[in-house]
């Protein structure tokens, strides 16, 4: 399949996947502001909370104000996370504008991060799917693991294909594979995207890709290449996930706006600018491609 030339979509999820997992809790005034820095630097769909236990993932446990603080009729929609009924319809309690549901591709880790099986949460998301169309919401669902699981390894690709198509007839919006712990090879990524697509089409693919091995940007030109249409990223390359032992951080946004030019619209500079803005606040000092690039010029590096 030859890479195609039009407009890759870009969805920023520092907000939500980049801050879970971080020691550093940020207030819902700095989240804000970085959805405001994202929205700035050129992004029109952003994942900005998770209605999820907030014993168990505190740094979302203000989800309900990030939401009534966002500014409306700018263009931008906005992404609530769901992995059960009970948060959903928390979400659907706010203004938030598309339902981002969760299932996952193996038994354990479905388990772990939604207290069901594999099967349990196909069902629990074909009803959710169902519930947000009833309330005149979007909504989508990503395949968690996609390409491997911490806890159980390798996921039959033909298994994850069949969840994507039984999935897709129940009418989301589009259909994610999401690579959890970044153990996806680019080959791999772009033979399991491609019969996915084939297998939803007329259906969108978005795909969501961990920069565990260094495979980020590489798995989502590859993803690009097999059909997919939109790529998760997180300024900075912040992220990880609670329930997923070793899951390094997302791969970056500024990264991947770089790697596909003006196929994604997205200010480089104020992504880096972003990334570094984001360090300060969450006291750390985590830096991505650009990120060295950008203090290698400065003589900071």
């Amino acid at each position: 399949m030859t890479l195609s030339t039009g407009p890759i979509e870009l969805v920023e999820v520092s907000p939500r996947d980049g801050l879970q997992n971080e020691k550093e809790i940020l207030s819902t005034a700095d989240k804000l502001a970085l959805i405001a820095r994202a929205t700035a630097a050129g992004a029109r769909r952003i994942e900005v909370a998770s209605f999820v236990n907030p014993r168990l993932v505190p740094q979302m446990a203000d989800a309900e104000a990030v939401i009534d603080g966002l500014p409306r009729g700018n263009g931008v929609t906005h992404i609530g996370l769901v992995l059960n009924a009970r948060g959903a319809e928390r979400a659907l309690q706010t203004a938030v504008d598309e339902l981002g549901i969760v299932v996952a591709a193996s038994d354990s880790f479905a388990q772990r991060n939604q207290g069901m099986t594999r099967d349990e949460s196909l069902a629990m998301a074909e009803r959710v799917l169902a519930r947000a169309q009833g309330a005149g919401r979007r909504a989508q669902v990503t395949i968690a693991v996609a390409f491997g699981c911490p806890f159980e390894g390798r996921v039959d690709p033909g298994m994850v294909v069949a969840m994507a198509r039984r999935l897709a007839a129940a009418g989301p919006v589009e259909i994610a594979l999401a690579d959890t712990i970044g153990i996806g090879r680019p080959a791999e990524v772009e033979a399991l995207v491609q019969k996915t697509v084939e297998a939803v089409r007329p259906l969108p693919v978005r795909v969501h890709f961990h920069d565990t091995r260094g495979m980020g940007v590489a798995n989502a030109w590859a993803a690009v290449n097999a059909g997919a249409v939109t790529v998760d990223a997180s300024i900075g390359g912040t992220g990880g996930c609670p329930f997923a032992p070793g899951a390094a951080g997302n791969v970056a946004s500024e990264d991947v706006a770089y790697a596909f030019g003006g196929r994604i619209a997205a200010d480089v500079d104020a992504l880096i600018d972003g990334a570094m803005w984001l360090n300060g606040k969450l006291k750390r000092d985590r830096t991505s491609a650009m990120v060295r690039a950008a203090l290698s010029a400065r003589g900071e590096a």
